[in-house]
């Protein structure tokens, strides 16, 4: 009941004029980012990250609630008019969606698409609502070994379970790393990695490095690989934007089984969506092979609503995560990370309790956020769809300026613009060697709170390295690690035979 009636306070915050506006104005901008080509839902966050700097903590926080969700929403749009989604999360969705838009059902797919976003969000929320507070109730009991040991388990799983290649997954992480420790050591009062510039004594800015590497990288990445195809068309969005009786019903069990897989992987930290929205599409597969009629394969309701429902209830309790145990599970969740530190607000256990105002109002801005996007998105698909028509050399050349004066007005600094000329290079060669930017971002975020927990857990034990493994919790993280890339490496196995053969 306390979680309820700290809710009821947050809805009272949210829902004044003000914060209703950034929340109405995040949906849009995310929305409108996200729907562009190659950039996605993770890059909306980090673009628009610098637009928030001038608003309170409570503003800027309601008003990435609205870009949170948006952004993902806008990922479909491309992948179901495009066939080019926008994220990878989105790409379970496109096989199908794509195939009802060619079939002159775009309406209907973007509408299964905006409901199942609707009622994966809705659910997965709740939980978070729900069960975030006693969660982090219960993890106020983790030591410094805990947490090194979570965070050890975000690294290992990430560069193992994200990337095709371990190395590269590994080398990601190193990249990560290396960025992260650049500045004062907050321990010893030690510069390091800083080559004499007082600019960087802070460090490098978070924000700099999201927008160098996603906006810019991927900028300098379309620039040199080639050029708008006039065989790239849009498919035409035309009649009604909502589902018959026969559709809803056909697609509601596959919206709830989506979110049954999703909630659950919103607090594991593998960088994402994607693995339950493909095993969501691959169970309504599995079901729809069982019909008199399969329609998989020629348009399925079932193959959208199903993925939809999962990648949204994931973003929602990676939200979760992100609050109650300042475990960022995704890209998009280490980028929000990086705004809460921005504006000098520690997520975690105590998070609760130290701003416990903030928290249940941009808890209520997520519900909010979601009908927000709904009403959005059901009658307004046609006019997104129209900003796909931008030719891309206006487009990215935009993308390019916006990033470059979003980083020069938040802090004035040429420095910033040097670093984010060098991170954008860094980030288009990681893509022309497919080497994955979620490790590095997990890195940069978590990396400084890894290296404090280790070394305070060696100063309690006075350099006992057991110490790190001398609770239950911590051996149960470290086994279920030591599982996770079992499996991992087995499953690079048995595909690496079945290419073989």
């Amino acid at each position: 009941m306390d979680a309820l009636a700290d809710l009821a306070g947050g809805f009272s915050t949210a829902l004044t004029p003000a914060n209703l506006l950034w929340v109405f104005l995040g949906a849009v901008l995310g929305t409108a980012v996200g729907v562009l080509p190659g950039l996605g839902s993770s890059m909306a966050v980090a673009l628009l990250l610098p637009v928030t700097f001038a608003l309170d903590p409570t503003g800027a926080l309601i008003m990435f609630a609205g870009i949170y969700y948006g952004g993902l929403f806008g990922d479909s749009i491309t992948g179901i008019l495009l066939n080019t989604p926008g994220n990878s999360s989105a790409i379970a969705a496109t096989f199908e969606g794509h195939r009802m838009a060619l079939d002159g059902r775009a309406p209907q797919a973007l509408a299964t698409s905006a409901i199942g976003a609707f009622t994966g969000g809705l659910i997965a929320t709740s939980v978070v609502a729900l069960g975030a507070p006693a969660f982090a109730r219960f993890a106020s009991a983790f030591g410094p070994a805990e947490f090194f040991a979570l965070t050890a388990f975000a690294f290992v799983a990430t560069a193992f379970v994200v990337a095709d290649s371990a190395l590269k997954g590994l080398a990601a992480l190193v990249i990560g790393f290396t960025v992260g420790v650049v500045g004062i050591d907050t321990q010893t009062g030690t510069v390091r990695y800083t080559m004499g510039v007082p600019q960087l004594f802070d460090g490098v800015g978070v924000v700099v490095i999201t927008v160098g590497l996603l906006a810019l990288g991927e900028v300098l990445h379309v620039a040199s690989r080639s050029r708008w195809s006039s065989g790239d068309r849009l498919v035409a969005v035309r009649g009604r934007p909502f589902l018959s009786r026969a559709e809803f019903r056909e697609a509601l069990p596959a919206w709830l089984r989506g979110t049954a897989f999703g909630v659950p992987f919103g607090v594991v930290p593998v960088g994402g969506s994607e693995v339950p929205t493909f095993l969501s599409y691959g169970t309504e597969r599995r079901l729809d092979a069982r019909r008199s009629d399969p329609r998989f394969g020629r348009g399925a309701v079932r193959g959208v609503a199903g993925p939809e429902a999962a990648g949204n209830a994931t973003a929602g309790t990676a939200m979760g995560a992100l609050l109650a145990l300042g475990l960022p599970t995704s890209a998009t969740a280490a980028i929000l990370l990086g705004a809460f530190q921005q504006f000098g607000i520690q997520t975690g256990p105590l998070l609760f309790q130290r701003a416990g105002e903030l928290v249940w109002a941009l808890i209520a801005s997520l519900f909010i956020g979601l009908f927000v996007l709904l009403v959005l998105n059901l009658p307004f698909a046609p006019l997104w769809a129209r900003l796909l028509l931008v030719p891309r050399p206006y487009l990215y050349a935009g993308i390019a300026v916006f990033a470059g004066l979003g980083i020069y007005a938040s802090a004035g600094s040429v420095v910033d613009l040097v670093l984010l000329l060098l991170l954008g290079l860094l980030g288009f060669l990681m893509r022309r060697h497919d080497v994955p930017l979620a490790p590095v971002l997990i890195a940069v975020i978590l990396g400084p709170l890894a290296e404090t927990n280790l070394r305070n857990t060696l100063a309690i034990s006075q350099g006992d390295p057991s110490a790190l493994v001398s609770s239950p919790v911590t051996i149960t993280i470290y086994a279920l690690l030591a599982l996770a890339v079992v499996l991992a490496v087995a499953g690079r196995v048995r595909r690496r035979r079945g290419a073989d053969v």
